[in-house]
């Protein structure tokens, strides 16, 4: 009996798994169509791939195309290997999450208020990042002059803020108190125990073989990276990995080869109102009401996108190297996966219309605010604004992605709208 239901069930899960492979895949498609969506996304599920794709360019001038085995810069989804290296640390006793910044770096402005707790759960309140000093040329040491100058953004575990250099400071100790280079460290402790042959940290020297160059949108298009310094641009950013790889890494997240399981239980534990745990973001308000564990990353022509729904045992990864919207794209990739219907990505075009119907509109929906000025309607802000493309749906100027609809109550009063980001739909009603 217990066999021939489950001969039965077999062709129905297997072909709720191709349909579900279909609709992932036509979804990207779609993004690589419409919305020029150059890089690689990998999306498996109970072990089993739903989809491993790649599209786009990994060179724009020879016009030679991403594969699945690719390798792209990954901006600050390298925290979460910073993060790993400093549990393996505590765990051979090599330093405490209570030991001060000051033990390591005692010149370091308030080092003495400074934890390594804060600094891996953005709580230190180092300010953001160190964006034009990275663009430079100096030697590391300068530029370790420089970021020392760089003030507080509140005062040492007050609150949450999310701190690149609260990370950059991390690899600095990694460094100090293992003997051994950042890229050293991370190779023989975690990325040759996971099998991630084609995961290293960048250099400015080395030649990576079937890596992909990076390109950023600017006023005439897109336009080459501008040289980045990853002498000391590292620990917040700086690895370059394959969607691949990423697939073996969420899988040893999984076990205790790497990490233990109280090291585990520290690094996936949320802290303060960001929900932050140690280089991951827990539960994240894009979860879609499931456990998720993950984190994204973005810095000019990188966009990174990094999901762990591990009650779902699902994993999502979008890797792209010309700023396409990594994170909205996983978005709508996680809701497929997980049943939801997602709309497929189209071209909007812009028509004119009365901007007297704007005032009917205008309020809060939630967290959400529509502005009007100068007979235009804009979003949470006068730099967001709104592109009709018919009397009652609009979609973001800087992301056609993402787009607000105002739908008419019985009376005939806008009172609720639809805000849909990469295809996932939501209802908000108007604050009372």
């Amino acid at each position: 009996m217990k066999l021939s239901l489950i001969i039965l069930l077999f062709p129905i899960l297997f072909f709720g798994q191709k349909n579900m492979s279909a609709n992932l895949a036509n979804y990207m498609q779609a993004q690589a169509e419409i919305n020029n969506f150059s890089g690689t996304v990998l999306v498996t599920k109970d072990g089993q791939v739903l989809l491993k794709k790649a599209y786009g360019l990994a060179d724009y001038e020879w016009n030679i195309k991403n594969t699945v085995d690719t390798k792209f810069q990954l901006a600050s989804v390298t925290k979460q290997f910073t993060a790993t290296a400093i549990l393996l640390l505590v765990e051979k006793g090599k330093l405490s999450l209570d030991d001060k910044l000051s033990k390591f770096m005692p010149a370091y402005p308030k080092a003495d208020s400074v934890t390594i707790h804060m600094l891996l759960s953005h709580t230190s309140g180092l300010a953001l990042g160190f964006k034009e000093i990275a663009l430079s040329s100096i030697d590391k040491d300068s530029a370790y002059a420089e970021i020392k100058k760089i003030p507080y953004e509140f005062s040492p575990g007050t609150k949450s803020g999310y701190s690149n250099i609260g990370y950059y400071l991390l690899a600095k100790i990694i460094e100090k108190v293992s003997g051994e280079k950042y890229a050293v460290f991370l190779k023989k402790n975690i990325f040759d125990k996971a099998g991630m042959k084609n995961t290293g940290v960048s250099n400015n020297e080395s030649i990576v073989e079937k890596k992909a160059k990076a390109y950023y949108h600017s006023e005439n298009g897109l336009v080459h990276n501008p040289y980045i310094n990853w002498k000391f641009n590292f620990g917040h950013d700086g690895i370059y990995s394959t969607v691949e790889d990423l697939a073996l890494w969420d899988n040893a997240l999984y076990g205790t080869g790497i990490l233990s399981a109280q090291m585990k239980k520290l690094m996936f534990t949320p802290y303060g109102p960001g929900n932050w745990g140690y280089g991951f973001v827990i539960n994240p308000f894009y979860n879609h009401g499931h456990q998720l564990i993950a984190h994204d990353g973005g810095f000019f022509g990188t966009m990174t996108s990094f999901n762990r729904f591990t009650d779902d045992k699902l994993f999502v990864t979008v890797l792209s190297n010309n700023e396409s919207f990594s994170y909205i794209i996983s978005y709508g990739l996680s809701a497929i996966a997980l049943g939801k219907e997602v709309e497929l990505p189209y071209k909007h075009h812009r028509i004119e219309t009365d901007p007297g119907l704007y005032d009917q509109y205008v309020g809060k929906y939630d967290k959400i605010d529509i502005l009007k000025m100068d007979d235009k309607l804009y979003f949470n802000s006068v730099e967001m604004q709104l592109i009709p493309e018919s009397k009652t749906k609009f979609f973001r100027a800087d992301n056609n992605d993402r787009t607000i609809e105002f739908i008419p109550d019985s009376a005939g009063l806008y009172n609720s709208i639809i805000l849909t980001k990469g295809g996932v739909k939501e209802v908000m009603r108007r604050n009372k």
